[in-house]
């Protein structure tokens, strides 16, 4: 996405330059004070659930679903870096996080955040341009290692919003997991390439990840034109919202107790955003949105299903002010 708008670059380094300077140029790197001391196959799997998402089961007969934040890492930036008409004299948190979900005895990631390989993946696969304007944390506790030290079981899966630096870094740390995403997400994984908009070889490239592609093939949910139930009870629910990338996905979760999720991935990087449906930053979204009218559409589609259940938290993937509201791993949401 970057290489086709390279006739803007010059205009959207200067800007972004000044905001970002003014963003990081103060920001330190923020302790995780919860947490515990070759590209893919071109043939993969598709995985279908042909009918439609079941009902949520009886409380009687369902299994367990629980659901944590695992933080991985942060950093502080000016508000209006994140949404266009955010305050650039207010300072916001992002959180580079991971998020695990239990449905009976299975293990689910949504993305990975960082890992203790990041450094190694930033150097080889980050733009020198690119990096005034997105810095990884210095200060990184990998999910993984959060996972181990409290005593996790095996995660069968890991399913991706998108393949983007800051959200698959840790794929290799789970060899034995399956590797869920969106088609037109796969097809960036297996053209992987250093980037700022792309995924990243030092990432995906082991020739033995294994890739499984979401077909997405099941009816309309929530607004959004298709699905896939994941468990086939109506639980864990994948839409496609495509605009961020070619095939970014959001998922929905209703836990134990009735509560519903709905993680948004990059769609927006904070829910400040979604009331007036609100784009990134105007320079942000030049460099980090492939499609900047989709993506502004799936914005909507949030918001619309926001306004018909005012009770679903939207969960995007770096926004601290909802993460912190749920609490952080080993705290489980029932």
């Amino acid at each position: 996405m970057v290489d086709r708008r390279m006739g803007w670059l010059g205009t959207v380094r200067a800007a972004v330059a000044w905001a970002m300077g003014m963003a990081i140029g103060m920001a330190g790197n923020t302790a995780v004070g919860a947490a515990p001391a070759a590209a893919a196959s071109a043939t993969p799997t598709t995985l279908t659930v042909p009918a439609a998402p079941a009902a949520v089961a009886s409380a009687a007969s369902a299994p367990t679903v629980r659901l944590a934040v695992v933080r991985v890492a942060s950093l502080p930036v000016r508000e209006g870096m994140l949404y266009s008409g955010g305050r650039f004299g207010e300072m916001a948190t992002t959180n580079f996080s991971a998020f695990l979900i239990e449905h009976g005895g299975q293990r689910l990631l949504l993305d990975t955040g960082l890992g203790a390989r990041i450094a190694q993946q930033y150097a080889a696969d980050m733009p020198h341009w690119g990096r005034p304007f997105f810095r990884a944390p210095e200060v990184v506790v990998p999910v993984r290692r959060q996972l181990d030290a409290a005593g996790v079981g095996t995660v069968q899966r890991i399913v991706l919003t998108h393949a983007h630096w800051d959200h698959a870094s840790v794929v290799e740390d789970f060899p034995g997991a399956d590797i869920w995403a969106a088609e037109a997400e796969l097809a960036t994984v297996r053209a992987a390439r250093s980037g700022i908009g792309s995924a990243w070889p030092s990432q995906v490239g082991s020739p033995a990840l294994r890739w499984r592609a979401l077909a997405l093939s099941g009816p309309a949910f929530e607004g959004f034109e298709r699905s896939e139930d994941l468990f086939g009870d109506g639980r864990v629910v994948a839409v496609p919202m495509a605009g961020h990338t070619p095939g970014s996905l959001g998922l929905f979760v209703t836990v134990s107790s009735g509560r519903r999720f709905f993680f948004v991935g990059d769609v927006v990087w904070t829910t400040l955003a979604l009331a007036e449906r609100r784009p990134k930053f105007w320079a942000a979204r030049q460099l980090v949105d492939a499609d900047i009218e989709r993506t502004q559409h799936t914005i909507g589609l949030i918001r619309a299903a926001q306004q018909r259940d005012p009770a679903l938290v939207v969960v995007p993937a770096h926004d601290a002010l909802v993460q912190d509201r749920l609490g952080y791993f080993p705290r489980w949401v029932e």
